[in-house]
């Protein structure tokens, strides 16, 4: 298995490093008040492309984070659970009826 991922990423790799190879004309990109830049396509694809995940990132974690307070809360309210069919559970300690039948009726 270790070495099918190695194999799998240097295909990636390999895939990517064409990509960014054929993709070297120039581009560019133009802003307000007449600003303009001039990079490499591939240049423009990965800084859109590292934007895009770090945006989906952010936006991940706060469902992540809301995750995370919903499983701590339900492992208490488990615990307690737990805890108190413990209690439930354990055996009750038995009556003394032995002094109930020696109480005279006047």
């Amino acid at each position: 298995m270790f070495y099918i991922k190695w194999i799998v990423r240097i295909v990636v790799f390999i895939l990517l490093l064409g990509f960014a190879v054929k993709n070297v004309e120039p581009v560019t990109l133009k802003y307000f008040l007449n600003y303009q830049w001039h990079e490499p396509l591939i240049v423009f694809l990965l800084i859109f492309f590292i934007v895009g995940v770090s945006v989906g990132l952010l936006v991940a974690t706060g469902s992540l984070f809301k995750q995370r307070r919903e499983l701590q809360h339900l492992r208490r309210e488990f615990n307690q659970l737990e805890k108190s069919m413990e209690l439930a559970s354990q055996p009750k300690p038995l009556r003394d009826v032995s002094t109930a039948a020696h109480i005279d009726v006047v």
